[in-house]
């Protein structure tokens, strides 16, 4: 399985944000990070890929299909997304809410396998132990964690994560994301992240795609891309690529001196 983005333009009326974007060969069990300032197009890109936005030009294939081609719920059952801002029932328990979400592309009769696969994408996240807590009753952290939970229960194709650790303490930062990338390489799913911290990026992604001004800047490994000087010019700070102890990559950044 692939997934491939050729020359996409797309935008909110005149406004053009995407401008002739491609991305190539996204194969099965890969996890790539989408990286860039604020309002540098990621958010666009994503819902230009879930069929939220309309495409001004350009076209989107999973394998030989054109997604453009495919029903609402079709697509809804191949490619999953989970936008920065997410609303939950406040009467539902976690439990219930995750399967809302798997029934919302199977059809509304409940069955054992459905009960199942909400058990096991709990686990698979380590959420297991929220199960009967309300939504309500969560922090604003661990409702985002079970915002991923109700994305992945669908077994979608391709799922969809729009800043998964923004409301994250570090500990569930690497344990979401590690957990995400282990459970979707095992189900050979492919995820695309767009995340701002370029360490997590550079720890947990296989390719980096930075994108700026709604362009592609560069796309490749996390060695390749965060050493390039567009990483400093993008964001506007001093960077370098560095290796810890351990072997992991991190990238130190500092503001630009001032004249």
């Amino acid at each position: 399985m692939t997934l491939e983005m050729r020359n996409i333009s797309a935008g909110y009326g005149r406004h053009v944000v995407l401008r002739d974007i491609t991305i190539p060969d996204i194969a099965a069990g890969d996890f790539v990070g989408v990286i860039g300032p604020n309002a540098s197009g990621k958010s666009t890109m994503f819902k230009t890929l879930a069929g939220l936005l309309r495409p001004k030009g350009g076209s989107i294939h999973l394998d030989d299909t054109d997604l453009a081609d495919l029903r609402r719920r079709d697509r809804a059952r191949a490619v999953a997304y989970m936008p920065q801002a997410y609303g939950c029932n406040a009467i539902l328990t976690v439990f219930e809410s995750v399967l809302l979400a798997l029934k919302q592309t199977t059809g509304w009769r409940v069955q054992d396998d459905n009960l199942d696969r909400v058990s096991e994408t709990l686990a698979a996240l380590r959420l297991s132990h929220l199960s009967e807590r309300g939504i309500s009753d969560l922090s604003g952290g661990q409702a985002q964690m079970v915002a991923v939970a109700q994305t992945m229960v669908r077994s979608p194709r391709v799922v969809l994560l729009d800043e998964p650790t923004s409301a994250l303490d570090l500990h569930h930062q690497l344990s979401i994301l590690g957990s995400v990338r282990d459970e979707m390489r095992r189900r050979g799913t492919i995820v695309m992240a767009a995340l701002h911290d370029l360490n997590l990026a550079a720890q947990f992604c296989d390719r980096l795609v930075l994108i700026n001004s709604g362009e592609i800047l560069a796309d490749g490994t996390p060695a390749e891309v965060l050493a390039l000087p567009e990483i400093g010019k993008t964001y506007g700070v001093v960077t370098s690529l560095e290796t810890t102890r351990r072997g992991s990559l991190f990238v130190d950044a500092t503001l630009e001196a001032r004249a």
